[in-house]
């Protein structure tokens, strides 16, 4: 009897731009400057992006625009979660809380943030989305991220 194997190297195509946006605004207030500027209608979705092993989330934002076929996410890079310290000085255990802080592309941790632009038709023009980032005065600096580049890629899959 012959024996058939099925290889499945990569199904996920990289077909999306990558945004990188540095502010020290809240999520939600975010969205709505990107909304106003961008001409967006992000809503925040009813599940954030949960990482099991790390036991992180992370928030994130959606607009479907179906009359142009572009998915628009803005997805939070941080999560800061406070846990017990385990560490012991002399005789007695202190019980004290740190803040640890995760990222879900941790390739870029000083970045806050990421738009992640899925368009079948290639119809975004990326240097005036990066001009119209850059005037808005709360968001520090924006760049674009080439997604092939990235050794934690598959977290962008949502």
């Amino acid at each position: 009897m012959a024996l058939h194997k099925l290889v499945v190297d990569d199904f996920y195509d990289d077909t999306y731009k990558l945004i990188a946006i540095h502010c020290g605004l809240e999520d939600y207030r975010l969205a709505y400057l990107l909304n106003q500027a961008l001409e967006l209608r992000l809503q925040r979705k009813t599940e954030d992006i949960h990482m099991g092993y790390l036991k992180s989330s992370y928030s994130i934002f959606e607009w479907d625009n179906a009359s142009q076929y572009v998915m628009w996410n803005l997805v939070s890079n941080v999560c800061k979660k406070e846990e017990d310290s385990l560490y012991s000085t002399g005789l007695f255990q202190t019980n004290e809380k740190v803040i640890k802080r995760f990222n879900l592309v941790p390739e870029y941790k000083k970045v806050d943030y990421f738009i992640k632009i899925s368009d079948e038709i290639q119809n975004v023009n990326e240097k005036l989305i990066l001009k119209k980032l850059q005037n808005i005065p709360q968001i520090i600096t924006s760049y674009s991220v080439n997604p092939s580049e990235l050794k934690s890629k598959d977290h962008l899959i949502f």
